[in-house]
């Protein structure tokens, strides 16, 4: 972990701005807005299709204003599919064994999206609705708010569920906030999928430093369904806890790349620090923090060259995700935190990017 990362001028900062624009319509119709959120620290642009986080610009340590997320650069791309580049994901992130679960004594039939298994909400999840936009105000805090209502049954899911989604800016960092209510139990999982290149894209990911704030994680199968256990990262090629370890010097000892849930150490609810990323050559620093008691560490194994932003090739390693989530088969798993939503409570957990920059290389 970087010991003195300059962070992105904490005080003082002037309330951000906030526009939208046209982006496109969608083959139904639907036209679909982009916003851009801006302070001098940080613009980030967030669509209605998917709530989807389409680029974040922070400077690296020379001023240099860059695009740290991978995306594209029009909305057509993101009407097919694609690996989920911003995307809020819903209703449940992560995979669901066979797609199937057992609740209140009824079973549901999810769609199996993933090989034998749900993943990610399912065929029309939601990074693939659109979103009504609001932009609220909280004091002196300009919010932008997506809000979607899945119908009970949707993709196999019971209950009616009223999401809101709302994205800020602080400083040098991208807070977001998840709310749902619902009017039948129902397992939810929200998260964020961006895909995040500290040099815009320039290079792998195979560089970056990592951290990781857990001493355990879910060893998964060949499907990367969880197994069941709580694994202990020490010595190990998941321990990013020891030290931070670039991407890079263990790889190859885990197959496939990292795809795995991290248990995410002293959760209770409240807002921790869970995650450090830095990146040598641009002198950014990316530090993650969530209320939700594990992470989903990715390393971009499944991508295959598709055509990004400028027309760059986003090949294999060249995004990492860091998804704040509860664990992957949650629903089928009662030994893990439970994702249950009931009738009369609010699901709610905030997930804040912040970037700074660390000068001393």
């Amino acid at each position: 972990m970087n010991d003195d990362p300059e962070v992105l001028k904490e005080s003082n900062a002037p309330t951000p701005s906030m526009a939208s624009e046209y982006f496109g319509t969608t083959s139904d119709g639907d036209s679909i807005d982009l916003f851009t959120l801006e302070n001098d620290q940080i613009t980030v642009k967030i669509m209605t299709y998917g709530a989807t986080v389409t680029s974040i610009l922070t400077p690296d340590k020379t001023g240099k204003m860059g695009d740290v997320v991978l995306g594209f650069d029009r909305l057509a791309p993101y009407l097919q599919e694609h690996p989920y580049f911003g995307s809020t994901i819903g209703r449940y992130g992560n995979r669901i064994a066979k797609g199937k679960f057992i609740l209140e004594g009824k079973t549901y039939q999810l769609a199996t999206n993933n090989g034998n298994n749900h993943l990610h909400g399912g065929v029309k999840g939601f990074n693939r609705v659109v979103w009504q936009a609001e932009v609220i105000t909280e004091g002196d805090q300009e919010k932008l708010e997506m809000a979607y209502t899945s119908a009970d049954g949707e993709e196999g899911y019971p209950g009616n569920l009223k999401v809101r989604v709302q994205f800020y800016l602080d400083s040098g960092a991208l807070h977001i906030d998840y709310f749902a209510t619902t009017d039948k139990t129902t397992p939810i999982n929200l998260t964020n999928h961006s895909y995040f290149n500290l040099t815009e894209g320039a290079n792998n990911i195979l560089e970056h430093k990592v951290y990781l704030d857990a001493s355990r994680y879910t060893p998964v199968d060949e499907e990367l369904i969880p197994l069941g256990q709580l694994a202990e990262v020490s010595n190990t090629p998941f321990d990013f806890l020891a030290q931070p370890m670039t991407i890079g010097a263990r790889i190859k000892d885990v197959p496939g790349g990292y795809d795995h849930n991290y248990v995410l150490n002293g959760w209770d609810g409240n807002l921790n620090l869970v995650a450090t990323i830095s990146e040598p050559t641009s002198g950014r620093v990316l530090e993650v923090l969530t209320t939700e008691p594990g992470m989903q560490f990715y390393t971009g194994n499944f991508l295959d060259g598709i055509p990004g932003k400028q027309g760059r090739a986003y090949e294999q390693h060249y995004g990492l995700c860091l998804e704040t989530q509860h664990y992957p088969d949650s629903p089928n798993q009662i030994e893990f935190p439970s994702c249950l939503l009931v009738p009369g409570e609010e699901y709610r957990h905030t997930t804040i990017y912040r970037f700074s920059l660390d000068t001393s290389g």
